[in-house]
């Protein structure tokens, strides 16, 4: 049996351990033949140390080390020494020292990688998920894995210090569809039952603030059966925080110190707190969405106002029907040629605009074909509201409030990256409260939660549930970073008098409520403290913390964006005994 125990880290020697005999294990970064003297860079989690063979010092281990590949795995014993003079590479942590070999022992040899395996390299991302095993070994990867353990650390120290007991709640659940579609799971012993794997832990951890617990936290993965995207994954992690006798204040203040803990122990980013609040009105009044990316300008302008008696019937016909008027100014944008506006055009409607006015501001006055439908000093009037200067384009939608917001606030964002108005080293920290509780609906005439169920709103608008529901906010909180939602949560309710009442307004009948909620609305009536909760994405947090665009960097065997795991075949059909024995029949047709 070879010898594997190592003394060091292929990362760790340095030039204080000169002359000392130590032990490296690890892979095969790269070999090089310098005529008689072999180098081999060995690698492992925490870095590389050159290792040489020599035949004046081991003819032996330089013999097998003409056998060496990249990717074998090694265990070589030696000598530390200083590098000579201009060998040194600044780069590496072990850059001054190498390792003259004494002994080389062979552990494993290995096939030709798909990739090298190394950083920035020009890979389909379909190959580097089916090679997974592989491609976790680059640098990068590793140090995404090492960031992510010393996140869930720092998150487990805080929530204790904090008083907080980590809870483990179950996987296999009922089914409550909402939000996205759950994952089902059938029931070999009860036959034509299915479980759900949880999308949130929300019930159980508010049955454990019923079970007098007071303070929960768990590190609890989710599943949701939903389109994948960039910055969203089937199964995730998620931090979760429920307290009894808590405010909004308390909650919010105990999520700021966890943040703050996890980017600065976790990255070694500041993060100075208290964090700033922005009301959601004032958000979608400034920014059209409830996600504000805030490392720019570009803000939103209400025109309404100062077109309403315009000559330019698109405006004026838009707020007829109870719409809006509003635009941004984009500095420079006087350049951009006709093209590039059709091109934003373009980009508009795919938010259901019908159109994109544009004025271009000069050093001469205003330029458009639909300046002649205002005077003077109402086009004076638009560029001083929107800020807009000599050099500048002013762009404008008119429509129902939330198409103008849908519409402006992702053209604010495209221009923000087209021209290059974000600064991609900033963090911008931003809470958003005072939610509406409800949102209409319009197709089915009805109020529907503009999170949840059991949203708790603010104590002066619970009159409103009986006059104008729709003005009743919510005790709800979403921390928004660098316009990336990464946590969010609420007061609940705990009477349950009050939650008769929503469930009335939301026109949902006790028999359903007895069906989706029956044993959670039970639990309500046998003394619930008053409590809240939220939660945070931990996969998006750290695709933040480390600028990548794409969550699946920052997850270690993620799927691919169209649910499929490369590396195991996964999803994959199984035999029909299995689907005997589970009472499921398949309809192949659906293939």
């Amino acid at each position: 049996m070879p010898e594997m125990k190592r003394t060091h880290y292929c990362g760790e020697p340095r030039l204080a351990d000169a002359g000392k005999s130590v032990r490296l294990t690890g892979w095969v970064s790269r070999r090089r033949d310098h005529g008689g003297v072999i180098f081999v860079d060995l690698r492992d989690r925490t870095g590389l140390t050159q290792v040489v063979f020599d035949p004046t010092i081991d003819p032996e281990a330089h013999r097998a080390a003409h056998e060496i590949r990249s990717e074998f795995v090694l265990s070589v014993s030696g000598k530390v020494r200083e590098r000579e003079e201009g060998m040194v590479n600044p780069n590496l942590l072990t850059g001054e020292i190498e390792l003259a070999s004494d002994e080389l022992e062979i552990l494993n040899t290995a096939k030709t990688p798909p990739f090298p395996v190394e950083d920035d390299i020009d890979t389909a991302e379909d190959v580097r998920m089916q090679y997974r095993y592989v491609d976790l070994r680059r640098p990068k990867m590793q140090k995404m894995l090492q960031i992510r353990h010393k996140a869930m650390l720092a998150a487990r120290r805080y929530m204790d210090e904090q008083g907080f007991l980590e809870i483990e709640t179950p996987i296999l659940m009922n089914s409550t569809p909402e939000g996205a579609r759950d994952f089902l799971v059938p029931s070999r012993l009860n036959p034509g039952k299915f479980y759900a794997l949880p999308q949130s832990p929300q019930q159980f951890k508010q049955l454990s603030m019923m079970s007098g617990v007071d303070r929960y936290f768990q590190i609890a993965r989710c599943f949701r059966d939903e389109d994948t995207r960039a910055n969203r994954l089937l199964e995730l992690t998620q931090l979760d925080i429920e307290m009894s006798f808590a405010t909004r204040e308390d909650v919010m203040e105990v999520t700021e110190g966890l943040f703050k803990r996890i980017f600065e122990e976790a990255a070694g980013i500041p993060l100075p707190t208290p964090l700033r609040r922005m009301p959601y009105s004032e958000a979608m009044e400034r920014y059209g969405t409830d996600k504000p990316d805030t490392r720019f300008g570009l803000e939103l302008s209400d025109l309404s106002d100062l077109v309403a008696a315009c000559d330019f019937k698109v405006f004026t016909d838009a707020l007829a029907r109870g719409g809006q008027v509003k635009g941004i100014a984009v500095p420079g944008g006087a350049a951009l040629s006709r093209k590039e506006i059709d091109d934003l055009t373009v980009l508009v409607a795919i938010y259901e605009a019908k159109g994109l006015a544009w004025i271009k501001v000069t050093e001469n006055g205003f330029e458009s074909s639909i300046v002649k439908f205002f005077s003077e000093e109402t086009l004076t009037a638009i560029g001083e509201r929107m800020d807009a200067k000599p050099g500048d384009i002013m762009m404008f939608v008119a429509d129902k409030p939330q198409i103008v917001a849908d519409a402006l606030a992702n053209l604010r964002l495209h221009l923000g990256e087209k021209l290059e108005l974000i600064d991609y080293d900033r963090f911008d920290f931003l809470w958003i409260i005072d939610f509406p509780l409800f949102f209409w609906n319009e197709e089915e005439n009805r109020y529907e939660p503009s999170q949840h169920l059991f949203t708790m709103m603010l104590e002066e608008d619970i009159p409103l549930l009986d006059t104008d529901p729709g003005k009743a906010r919510g005790l709800q909180y979403d921390l928004i970073i660098n316009g990336e939602e990464c946590a969010g949560g609420s007061i609940r309710i705990h009477r349950w008098e009050l939650q008769q009442k929503i469930f009335e307004i939301m026109k949902i009948k006790l028999q359903e409520v007895t069906e989706r909620f029956g044993y959670f609305v039970e639990a309500l009536q046998y003394g619930t403290p008053p409590h809240g909760g939220i939660a945070s994405g931990l996969d998006r947090m750290l695709m933040l913390i480390t600028g990548e665009k794409n969550i699946r960097e920052v997850t270690a065997f993620p799927k691919t964006q169209s649910g499929l795991c490369l590396l195991t075949g996964a999803p994959s059909e199984v035999n029909n005994e299995q689907l005997e024995e589970l009472s499921i029949q398949v309809d192949a047709a659906g293939d």
